[in-house]
């Protein structure tokens, strides 16, 4: 993260909407994080579950649960798609209305954290936060292979250590992915998981995904935060950026 300062105890707390102590962080801060486990990878040929996040700045909480909402007018979608298999998420982050630069005591702003609707709860998950740094749309997008770290730790190891895929697609209600910013060390927008529908490819364990309860949860997610746009949509938002993205770095 660029932004190098030493956040005061104050913000420290803050800065664990993951729910972890003030203390451990300031512990956390004093030593060297754990070197990152996951490794960037190019996506699997088939997923088993997909995931979409409509986060806004009313659904942040600070480390005591108690709402701390982002900036007015910001927005961030971020679509999830999951080989629990190979433990592999692909993602793509989009985030807007949103300025200055990232602060989190984690390794990266931008998480998916293990906390309910109007709880919080510890980082299990870090993303590359999404570039540029300005008034603009940001964006991140690619795929990474646990196991999992943060840089977090808690209770004597990293709050991502014995996290796997097979746990969020267990209860995906159970997780929500925020971003975090030097004016917002709480979060400037978060929001819960929604399964969507793989949209019939073929998954990891062999089986067919299928969209009828899926497509009813996706169908109320999307009503809540973008209105017009449509499941189908978001995965040709998704492929459309995977392939940009290819497109830039060839």
């Amino acid at each position: 993260m660029s932004d190098q300062r030493t956040p005061s105890r104050t913000a420290l707390r803050l800065l664990t909407v993951g729910g972890i102590a003030t203390a451990t962080a300031v512990a956390v801060l004093g030593a060297a994080a754990p070197a990152s486990a996951e490794t960037a990878v190019d996506a699997p040929s088939s997923f088993t579950s997909a995931f979409t996040v409509m986060a806004t700045p009313d659904q942040v909480l600070n480390a005591d649960g108690v709402a701390t909402p982002g900036p007015a007018g910001a927005t961030g979608t971020f679509t999830f798609r999951v080989n629990s298999t190979l433990d592999i998420i692909c993602y793509d982050i989009t985030v807007s209305g949103i300025s200055g630069d990232y602060q989190s005591p984690a390794k990266t702003a931008t998480h998916i954290h293990a906390a309910a609707v109007g709880a919080a709860g510890p980082p299990r998950i870090a993303f590359p936060n999404p570039a540029p740094i300005g008034d603009g749309p940001r964006t991140s997008t690619g795929c990474l292979q646990g196991p999992f770290t943060t840089g977090i730790v808690a209770n004597g190891a990293d709050t991502g250590t014995g996290f796997t895929l097979a746990q969020l697609e267990a209860n995906p209600a159970g997780f929500a992915a925020d971003t975090h910013t030097v004016a917002n060390p709480a979060g400037a927008v978060r929001g819960q998981l929604t399964r969507i529908p793989v949209g019939g490819v073929q998954t990891g364990g062999g089986g067919l995904a299928t969209a009828s309860a899926d497509t009813a949860d996706a169908t109320a997610a999307i009503a809540t935060g973008l209105g017009a746009l449509t499941v189908a949509g978001l995965a040709g938002l998704f492929v459309h950026r995977r392939r940009t993205a290819a497109a830039d770095r060839a």
